[in-house]
């Protein structure tokens, strides 16, 4: 079934990437699993930002932190332009939170759990420090699963714009997996390899391209080429997708899908 927006149109006004592979899109090998050469995970290295808040963050709040801040400084965009109300944050996350969850699990079996870390485990946290940082303080959201949960989080960017309840809308999907490099390997039918950790974040503006979500059967050129150049990024592919439809001016078209355990979705611009 599919469903199309019949008021305001959206306009991608930037996407900033940041893998395993490098920062940016041009960081991208031709083929991820040669390139991993056997790796099971390209990992994403702790960003170093300042500030006290931040030395007890975990590294997948860092992490999206350091993708908004790459979208803003990237486009010229300052950080005056986003802050308030009138900005929405839609955050997208497989299993990213794992990480903090296992530190804790395992710290309480010890008697070294602390209060101060608790709240890390929740999934609200990554879009917190976001918020917190950039002082957004509209429409937010936040979906758990992989690549058809970030098509859903662009598709509910679209319906605030188009719905006046904001002015711009960012979409932001963050994975990691080092941490729990042994609990992917024992569910290794559900993800491929490689699998490489990401952040990627997408802004949405008013424009003149209307938006239309669907089923699709079959994954689009774009969600090809993302599991071939960039490996398993889960939440991330449709971000990277965007990316490259961008790369080199990109098509006034867009059509991009995700599939997670069985459910594709897909959304095209045009």
């Amino acid at each position: 079934m599919s469903v199309s927006i019949a008021a305001t149109g959206t306009r991608l006004e930037a996407v900033a990437v940041l893998t395993g592979w490098g920062h940016g899109i041009g960081a991208l090998p031709a083929d991820a699993g040669k390139a991993a050469a056997g790796r099971a995970v390209i990992p994403l290295g702790r960003p170093t930002l300042e500030g006290e808040r931040f030395r007890r963050a975990t590294r997948e709040c860092l992490l999206g932190v350091a993708a908004v801040d790459a979208l803003l400084r990237e486009s010229n965009i300052s950080r005056d332009a986003v802050k308030g109300s009138a900005t929405a944050l839609v955050y997208v996350t497989g299993g990213a939170y794992g990480a903090s969850n296992r530190a804790f699990v395992v710290a309480e079996s010890v008697g070294r759990a602390s209060a101060v870390h608790f709240p890390y485990t929740a999934p609200s946290a990554m879009a917190g420090e976001v918020a917190i940082e950039f002082g957004l303080t509209g429409p937010y959201g936040i979906l758990i699963g992989g690549a058809a949960a970030t098509i859903d989080a662009l598709w509910q960017a679209t319906r605030l714009l188009a719905g006046g309840r904001c002015e711009r809308a960012l979409v932001l999907a963050v994975e990691t997996f080092e941490e729990c490099v042994d609990l992917y390997a024992r569910g290794r039918w559900l993800v491929r390899r490689p699998l490489v950790e990401a952040a990627a974040c997408a802004l949405l503006v008013p424009g003149a391209l209307h938006a239309r979500y669907d089923a699709p059967r079959a994954p689009s050129a774009l969600e090809s080429l993302v599991r071939v150049r960039a490996g398993e990024t889960l939440a991330c592919a449709p971000l990277i997708a965007l990316a490259l439809a961008r790369d080199g001016g990109g098509p006034a078209s867009i059509a991009i899908t995700g599939e997670w355990r069985g459910r594709r979705a897909g959304i095209q611009w045009q």
